[in-house]
């Protein structure tokens, strides 16, 4: 699987493992979207999904080094 498209949630079923719903990048665009909307002050609206993909692929980044 590439960088990111590792599931966030994996789940088994019969001992074989599905991957159902969203992916770890989206998880980590969804938990950084919520930080960034927080503090939408400093951030037009329209640049918060932008953002919030980009801290997730820097998430991802920064998580191989630690593989």
């Amino acid at each position: 699987m590439s960088k990111g498209n590792s599931p966030a949630f994996p789940c088994q079923d019969n001992k074989k493992q599905i991957w159902t719903g969203m992916n770890l990048r989206d998880y980590f665009a969804l938990e950084a979207m919520s930080a960034i909307i927080e503090s939408a002050a400093m951030v037009k609206l329209d640049e918060v999904p932008k953002k919030a993909y980009k801290l997730a692929d820097m998430m991802l980044e920064e998580r191989e080094n630690y593989k």
